[in-house]
């Protein structure tokens, strides 16, 4: 066990290495920063690297196989409402306790912020049921997409502009790094008792469906409530001396041991339920996911406990400062450049990755998932950029993706739609929600412009770009395939002349 959280630690600590060192250059170049920040900045770096080290080693121990094994149990019941009535369930309690979500209800205002939670929690139980029937009935993914994204796009045509940009980020904050790894098992599971060829193509999928539950109750709360521009500004802790930081981190430390034990608490007691019932799991199994689920604790208090305290200060600043220089255009690069690498820093990627590789049989490798995952979230920060600088509505840039993204996947295989559509979720993670968007406040507070329209948006467009970039990898891959087997084939009818040459050579008498 020592020497697999080492190999998780190392692998954290080249994902978290590149944008640490990029916010760096930036903070000693065009963007200064107080010594204070710099501060909270590296001990959140380190608290960083450990967190997502402990974090992505329990998941693997703890929450994959137990979403797997609930996964195909639910799929062995006999009774459909009563297995679309869990999902539902696992749905809710799952995203409701998901800490993303309840930053980005303080970040709204008008709404009640138990109103918007509980909103979107049904949003994804709904979406997850759907899911389920989906599997049941075999009906290919984009299919499915194209209906629902038509049916939110409608309704966002009587939803207020200055709250389209929000609903679709909830989209990408409610698959945050508890409900992924779940989520992901547990389609997986559902999947794996099927022998069919389909049955690698439906284990993706789920969180694809079950982002849009977030976006259409948002958009639908949007039109029973007017939201206003006002929203909260990131508090910044007054740091002196390296006793200040630390006193910072020991204050937010204590809020998220509080706030994850809240937020694993449903899944554990679940899995606690499901062990009960079922005995799926023998004694050494049993303990390995204990302990797994303490690794996952610890992981996610010290990850968010660093995004948080260290990150998303420095993101408000940094923004603030390039937008306020007359160099106020470097943001869009910079801003590629920051997303390239920042999602490689998302814990729940590193999860998503593996399980793309395994169920692949290694044809869909980790490098490319994270290739692509990298180049979709880097244009889709510059032009969340670009929107801050000239105002352009998101909806000029959102519809056009994902209608593009979309008609691709009627001309790739079913499995890429799948990872590209989970993936778009999955990039929007954390990372995005604590150092993205106050980047983007901050920018857009320096500009003077609207943060509901303008700031906001940010996490949709991470959520929107990998769909096209995954997909576009998938369709390469489909036609090399296609290409090589052309080449197969004349090579094979080749060799066929040939042998008929020769055999009407011998048979034929020579003049």
């Amino acid at each position: 066990m020592g020497g697999q959280l080492k190999t998780k630690i190392n692998e954290s600590l080249a994902s978290v290495l590149p944008i640490t060192g990029i916010i760096l250059l930036l903070s000693i170049t065009v963007a200064p920063l107080d010594a204070g920040v710099v501060v909270l900045f590296l001990f959140g770096s380190i608290l960083l690297v450990f967190g997502m080290g402990l974090f992505t080693l329990g998941a693997d121990m703890a929450m994959l196989p137990m979403g797997e094994r609930i996964g195909v149990q639910i799929s062995k019941g006999k009774r459909a409402p009563l297995s679309l009535a869990i999902c539902f369930l696992l749905g809710l309690l799952i995203t409701v306790a998901e800490p993303d979500l309840t930053v980005l209800a303080t970040q709204i205002p008008t709404i009640p912020n138990m109103t918007l939670i509980l909103a979107v929690g049904v949003g994804v139980g709904a979406f997850l049921a759907i899911s389920m029937l989906r599997m049941l009935l075999q009906v290919r993914l984009s299919h499915l997409l194209v209906f629902f994204y038509a049916v939110v796009f409608l309704v966002a045509t009587f939803a207020p502009n200055s709250f389209i940009p929000a609903a679709f980020d909830s989209g990408g904050v409610t698959t945050g790094p508890i409900t992924v790894p779940f989520i992901m098992a547990f389609g997986i599971g559902m999947a794996s008792i099927r022998s069919d060829r389909r049955s690698s193509e439906d284990s993706f999928g789920l969180i694809a469906v079950c982002s849009i539950g977030p976006i259409l109750s948002v958009l639908l709360l949007g039109i029973c409530y007017e939201p206003s521009a006002e929203t909260s500004a990131v508090s910044f802790y007054e740091i002196i001396t390296t006793k200040d930081a630390v006193g910072a981190f020991g204050g937010a430390l204590v809020l998220y041991l509080r706030e994850v034990a809240a937020a694993l608490l449903p899944i554990v007691g679940i899995c606690f339920l499901f062990q009960l019932i079922f005995r799926r799991f023998q004694r050494a199994q049993l303990h390995r996911i204990v302990v797994g689920f303490f690794y996952t604790y610890a992981g996610l208090v010290c990850f968010l406990t660093g995004v948080n305290v260290g990150f998303m200060p420095a993101g408000q600043l940094i923004g603030g400062e390039i937008a306020g220089s007359s160099c106020r255009w470097l943001l869009v690069p910079i801003g590629m450049l920051v997303g390239y690498f920042i999602v490689a820093a998302e814990p729940a990627v590193h999860v998503l990755k593996k399980q793309v590789e395994e169920i692949s049989n290694g044809s869909i490798t980790q490098k490319s998932i994270g290739l692509g995952l990298s180049a979709g979230v880097s244009v889709s920060v510059g032009i969340a950029m670009l929107r801050i600088l000239t105002g352009i509505s998101i909806l000029w840039f959102l519809a056009p993706g994902y209608i593009l993204s979309l008609v691709i996947s009627f001309y790739v295989p079913p499995i890429y739609t799948g990872i590209a559509f989970d993936s778009g979720g999955v990039a929007s993670g954390p990372m995005t929600a604590t150092f993205l968007l106050p980047l983007a406040m901050g920018a857009c507070g320096a500009l003077g412009g609207n943060m509901m329209t303008d700031a906001f948006g940010i996490v949709a467009m991470v959520a929107m770009t990998p769909l096209i970039t995954i997909q576009t990898i998938g369709l390469i891959a489909e036609l090399r395939r296609r290409n090589a087997g052309k080449d197969l084939v004349g090579q094979l009818l080749n060799t066929e002349d040939c042998i008929l040459y020769f055999d009407l050579e011998e048979t034929v008498p020579r003049p």
